[in-house]
């Protein structure tokens, strides 16, 4: 909760302070989130400890995005971005393999510790490798840069890209996290082991679009290719995978990669978005679209159980429910993507 909480501060921060120290700071506060989560032995302690790593870590993507748009021109931001979520997605599938081996010799508090140690040392690290940011960042006051934030909210080239952040990258983290397992067990009919390479497969996918992304990107834009031309052709492709997942037919295993390498067109809209506001406020509007990302993956999440709880008390089995839900998904997804396609013709 406090890493989504943290989001418009972090925005603010980032833009007036330069990602180098703001990084820098919340990485010791993670490290120090993380010892006290080592030593703490009530529900309460436990529970603000995790809410001290949550904060200490929200800044992690946030802060290498805006440093990108600092220190790298606009042809190579979307190589840069594909990197950086690559790296996160990596993070994500290896990291549980060596924890779980460490988990007998050093406990579950020895490995808070290791956390501690590494988070310190990252920090110390950021303070010493980064660029400098003084120079760069905004000089706007602390009242102007707050009148700044709600602006963005409610500004056209913000809300273009609202919808899609909220169910094509929000819709995506909730299926992920929570309804790709049931859907495979329900709906293809398999065993927990088999739904969990399933989504083994995803996750791989994201790594191998992300990847791709790094690589390719800054090719892709020296030829004209924009950010918001991959989320166009990335969002359009998915629609059409999804379409697939639902209808069942087809070598499903190969749609779910597919799935999660088209996903890769998420992390774009970042990038695109911010491209409509003046660099300074890089950071506010990238943690602002965020924010709608978690706020997405929240109301999917909630929003399919809810869903499924009405369908299921009117008579319709779990397979039927959760087609129904997903194919809600994709109507909304559908809605969303309209406004990144047809903006000229609407402007007109």
């Amino acid at each position: 909760m406090t890493f989504g909480i943290a989001q418009i501060p972090l925005g603010i921060a980032l833009d007036r302070y330069g990602p180098k120290r703001v990084l820098g700071c919340l990485l010791l506060l993670a490290a120090g989130g993380s010892a006290a989560f080592a030593m703490g032995n009530s529900l309460g302690q436990l529970t603000l400890a995790r809410a001290l790593i949550g904060f200490g870590v929200s800044a992690c993507l946030m802060a290498s995005l805006k440093g990108f748009a600092m220190w790298y021109p606009a042809e190579r931001q979307s190589s840069m971005t594909g990197y950086i979520m690559a790296a996160g997605a990596l993070g994500a599938l290896t990291a549980s393999t060596p924890m779980e081996a460490m988990l007998p010799f050093l406990g579950w508090r020895g490995v808070f510790w290791l956390i501690a140690c590494i988070a310190a040392a990252l920090s110390v690290f950021v303070f010493i490798a980064l660029p400098g940011d003084a120079q760069q960042t905004s000089r706007e006051s602390l009242s102007a840069t707050l009148k700044s934030v709600g602006k963005i909210f409610v500004a056209p080239d913000f809300l273009r890209f609202a919808g899609s952040a909220t169910f094509f990258t929000g819709g995506f983290m909730a299926m992920q996290s929570l309804w790709a397992v049931p859907w495979l067990m329900n709906v293809n009919g398999l065993s927990l082991s088999q739904a969990a390479s399933y989504l083994m497969t995803l996750n791989l996918g994201m790594l191998t679009g992300q990847l791709s992304v790094g690589i390719f990107g800054t090719r892709l834009s020296q030829r004209g290719i924009t950010p918001l031309n991959f989320m166009q052709i990335g969002y359009g492709l998915m629609l059409i995978v999804q379409g697939l997942i639902l209808s069942g037919w087809g070598p499903i295993l190969v749609f779910w990669f597919m799935l999660g390498m088209l996903s890769a067109a998420n992390a774009q809209t970042y990038i695109a978005t911010a491209a409509n506001f003046p660099k300074s406020a890089f950071g506010r509007v990238s943690t602002a679209i965020n924010l709608m990302a978690f706020a997405g993956a929240f109301i999917v999440q909630w929003g399919l159980g809810i869903a499924l709880d009405i369908l299921q008390q009117n008579g319709v089995s779990m397979s039927g429910s959760l087609r129904m839900a997903f194919a809600g998904l994709i109507a909304l997804q559908i809605l969303s993507f309209i406004p990144l396609v047809y903006k000229k013709r609407l402007d007109k």
